[in-house]
């Protein structure tokens, strides 16, 4: 609780600190150890076989002295270009040896950052966990922007009950009636209760209802089929806004809207 704690164990001399591997590797990384470790091999490889030359060769370099200096100098040249001929082989040597372990290690670290990218995608999105959450946010959020649209709908149709098609139409801006919130069973009740507590006109027309809930998407034009009995609803729902609270003047709606047989669900 509180206080200073004085512990013996970091002042504790420990062996493997002086580990030279260890102490690189903590500096550079496994990969930086290999390097330099193949830096110094190289080095020592070459430095090793210009030393041996030099000393098969000691006694040959010495004599130069004493040759004619023609004949020396054509013999000191002869003896450079061996000595680069054998420093180049050993090169050619090291790099037999290299380069196969460079694309081998390439091809290592490229297995490595797949491996990396599918398993951060198990992580996240292959998670059956994690996929359900995001696909349950995205429906409600799709939801949430559906039910913004309702009271901007010009008349709700309904099933009445299991099925609720929110419509709207602007002559100026649609070619047609659009869909802008449609929903079955629960979602159907919730477009409803928004409504009618926007005042939105709800019209109880079941055949049509299932045919737009079927066959349109929200936030598309109705199909061309059911033009007549959309437009039907719709003249209905502009006669009750022009009638406004005079009962004598509210129209009959039409209970037989035309629904294509292919379109009766």
């Amino acid at each position: 609780m509180g206080g200073v704690n004085f512990s013996t164990k970091a002042l504790a001399f420990k062996w493997e600190k002086l580990d030279p591997i260890k102490g690189l590797k903590r500096v550079f990384g496994w990969r930086g150890v290999v390097e330099l470790l193949k830096a110094l091999a190289k080095f020592a490889i070459i430095g090793g076989v210009a030393v041996i030359y030099l000393q098969h060769q000691a006694e040959t370099y010495l004599n130069l002295g004493n040759e004619p200096l023609p004949e020396g100098l054509e013999h000191a040249g002869h003896l450079l270009v061996v000595g680069f001929l054998i420093i180049a082989s050993a090169l050619i040597l090291i790099a037999a040896v290299d380069v196969p372990y460079q694309l081998w290690e390439h091809t290592r670290q490229l297995k490595m950052t797949f491996q990396e990218v599918k398993d951060e995608n198990k992580d996240t999105e292959g998670n059956p966990d994690v996929r359900g959450r995001l696909r349950r946010l995205q429906r409600e959020m799709a939801q949430r922007r559906m039910m913004a649209e309702v009271p901007k709908a010009d008349v709700v149709v309904t099933n009445p009950e299991h099925f609720a098609v929110a419509l709207k139409y602007d002559p100026d801006a649609m070619g047609a009636p659009k869909v802008i919130a449609k929903g079955a069973d629960l979602i159907a009740m919730q477009i409803r209760t928004i409504a009618r507590e926007h005042e939105v006109p709800v019209m109880e027309a079941p055949p049509l209802a299932r045919a737009l809930y079927h066959t349109t998407e929200i936030d598309q034009e109705i199909p061309a089929a059911l033009y007549l009995a959309v437009a039907q609803v719709l003249a209905y729902v502009f006669q009750l806004r022009r009638a406004g609270g005079k009962a004598e003047e509210r129209p009959a709606f039409v209970k037989d809207l035309p629904i294509p047989d292919d379109m009766q669900f």
